[in-house]
């Protein structure tokens, strides 16, 4: 039966990711790693991991009803995290190694709102027959290799445009951050919670 719960929730993870319902989360994971180079991958993963253990904290305490969240708020929040990632990028000039590492602390962080997001989705899924510790690993995984793939695009096309189109790399994390910004802004407002 455990098999069979982390066979069922990790295509489920998986599809949180890359579908395209999931753009609020690809473009968090697009801000985070607009300000490294193909080359840092094994700092980014460092930085996914960081994300996955915020998130997976959230939907863990959610999940066994240790504390509940306001879906309302929490769809507005999800954004917010993005514009504040977008605009963090936007004040990196030199991108060494201690400059950056603000993006640990925001992964982690932001990840803990963000697994607010996912445990509304997955909460009333777990049948009490089924082994929530396995279901809850099955989903995460398969949030982190979703996670992997959206990291690997974003840092092979930032490549090709910086080599290809020779634009340097800050040209290329303003483009980004901006872009990433002006579309999470627009989700945050049409989610204010306290709106008229």
């Amino acid at each position: 039966m455990h098999m069979k719960d982390f066979v069922f929730y990790f295509p489920w993870g998986w599809e949180h990711i890359v579908s395209w319902d999931a753009l609020d989360h690809q473009l968090f994971i697009a801000a985070l790693t607009a300000i490294y180079l193909l080359k840092d991958w094994k700092q980014v993963l460092i930085l996914v991991t960081a994300f996955t253990i915020g998130h997976s904290l959230t939907l863990a305490l959610s999940v066994f009803d240790v504390i509940r969240f306001n879906r309302n708020w929490v769809e507005f929040l999800i954004p917010c995290t993005i514009v504040i990632t977008a605009i963090s990028n936007l004040f990196q000039k030199k991108f060494t190694p201690r400059s950056i590492r603000i993006n640990y602390f925001l992964a982690l962080f932001f990840g803990l709102i963000h697994g607010m997001g996912f445990a509304s989705a997955i909460r009333y899924t777990l049948a009490t027959g089924q082994s929530i510790g396995w279901g809850l690993f099955g989903f995460n995984l398969g949030l982190e290799a979703g996670q992997i793939v959206i990291v690997l695009l974003t840092l092979i096309v930032g490549k090709l445009i910086q080599d290809l189109l020779k634009v340097n790399r800050r040209e290329w994390v303003i483009f980004l951050s901006a872009a990433v910004f002006s579309l999470a802004l627009k989700m945050a407002i049409e989610k204010i919670p306290f709106k008229s």
